[in-house]
């Protein structure tokens, strides 16, 4: 683990920061010293979310910010960089699914599914790398599912814009790794977060990881030593897909 810079304090920009990994990952990065900004759509949410960061002596900044709108993605940055300063660590993590077969999903749950989960991550992406790229540090970090690379039933659509953003992702990390920004993949298995139905979270609590555990992953990804990264990490519950 590095320690952090003296004197050089990261923001972190947490998307989909009002509950589940989201929120984990911020609680885990303010944790460690960072100054954490918390989006997503509730601004109630986020303010109690970063109000209980700061109570405990953390920076939290909460930000409301709709990931598909490139109007409210570039407002949001813009007010980040005002309020705490140029983003160092951008953790992609927005989502949302429907639970349907393909012959079932509509084009209202395509349109959302991949906007958010693709689109999403396309314009936060956007809004950071430049800055990034100029300084020569950063890192992206992509908050996927394992639903990206295998074959689950009722998740045809949430798998075609989980791949897609994997694969974009890919591309940026071949396209960027030598300027200094570096492109981390998190493939999470089942996680216990409310994109489950209350049945399924009751049924396979024993078995599913917490975003306690996903965010735990990201920070000691974040803090590997400067010469090394890590592309890709695959996280599953120990017996595996539910």
């Amino acid at each position: 683990m590095i320690e952090l810079e003296k004197n050089v304090i990261p923001v972190v920009w947490v998307t989909g920061a009002t509950r589940g990994i989201g929120l984990a990952a911020a609680n885990a990065f303010a944790a460690i010293g960072c100054r954490v900004v918390l989006s997503g759509r509730s601004r109630q949410q986020l303010e109690i979310n970063a109000g209980r960061i700061i109570d405990q002596g953390g920076f939290a900044l909460p930000i409301v910010c709709d990931v598909t709108s490139e109007t409210s993605v570039r407002g949001a940055h813009a007010n980040i960089v005002k309020k705490a300063g140029e983003v160092d660590v951008l953790v992609n993590n927005a989502g949302v699914t429907v639970f349907e077969t393909f012959e079932k999903s509509t084009l209202k749950d395509f349109d959302a599914i991949v906007d958010t989960n693709l689109r999403g991550y396309f314009l936060c992406t956007k809004a950071v790398l430049t800055s990034m790229l100029k300084r020569r540090k950063g890192h992206i970090i992509n908050i996927h599912s394992v639903a990206a690379r295998d074959t689950f039933y009722n998740s045809s659509v949430y798998s075609a814009a989980k791949a897609g953003a994997l694969a974009m992702s890919r591309c940026l990390r071949h396209e960027v790794r030598k300027k200094g920004v570096r492109v981390v993949d998190v493939l999470p298995g089942a996680v216990e977060t409310d994109m489950w139905s209350r049945s399924a979270r009751k049924k396979y609590h024993q078995k599913m990881m917490q975003p306690e555990d996903v965010a735990d992953a990201v920070v000691s990804v974040y803090c590997q030593p400067q010469r090394m990264t890590t592309d890709e990490i695959v996280l599953r519950p120990v017996e595996g897909d539910l």
